[in-house]
């Protein structure tokens, strides 16, 4: 597994074996985020992180910092050496890791106010983290109005919608599939309400 572009393109990032941790194909990696575009600034929430290449792909490609969730300790280790490894230090650096359950980390981030451009969620496929998680980010307000949502999953469990967020894109990569939500416009929101 490498980083596949920007400042870290082509290092090395180490894997978790045997940790309950699938990463995402660097062939899907490399046509996400061509589909981002332009990260520069962007503040990003990796949730579910496992090894962290979504977050630190993100950084590599001028994201400004990246909180990383991850409740699995041995997940936890290799992510914390690819971020030692690159000189992303969760102390001082851009990289921020936390330890614990999504929806728990995702209450905490809200009360402290956080707000991300970027967020990237790979839960495991066959749960019911994946809504849980897109109606936890809506419910504690920490999307910028223009932030993006991306969604890693199965095409044999696709996402149900959630309340406060527009499915913008969905692509297909082989059995995976990425569905990328934005906030709904307030506008539109106001205007359901009034139905």
């Amino acid at each position: 597994m490498r980083v596949i572009a920007g400042r870290f393109g082509g290092r090395r990032l180490a894997d978790a074996p045997g940790v309950g941790v699938r990463p995402t194909a660097d062939r899907v990696r490399e046509a996400l985020f061509s589909a981002l575009g332009n990260l520069e600034g962007a503040r990003v929430l990796d949730l579910y992180a496992g090894t962290g290449a979504l977050g630190i792909e993100a950084l590599s490609r001028g994201a400004s910092a990246a909180v990383f969730v991850e409740r699995s300790r041995a997940a936890l280790a290799v992510l914390r050496s690819n971020l030692v490894q690159l000189e992303l230090n969760d102390r001082s650096g851009p990289a921020r890791v936390i330890r614990g359950e999504a929806s728990a980390v995702l209450r905490r981030l809200s009360r402290a106010g956080e707000r991300f451009d970027l967020v990237l969620l790979d839960p495991p496929y066959a749960s019911d983290e994946a809504p849980r998680a897109l109606a936890g980010l809506v419910a504690g307000e920490l999307l910028a109005p223009e932030a993006e949502v991306v969604l890693e999953g199965s095409r044999r469990h696709p996402v149900t919608p959630v309340d406060g967020l527009v499915l913008r894109d969905q692509r297909r990569y082989g059995d995976t599939l990425i569905a990328r939500f934005g906030p709904e416009p307030p506008d539109r929101a106001a205007r359901e309400a009034d139905d």
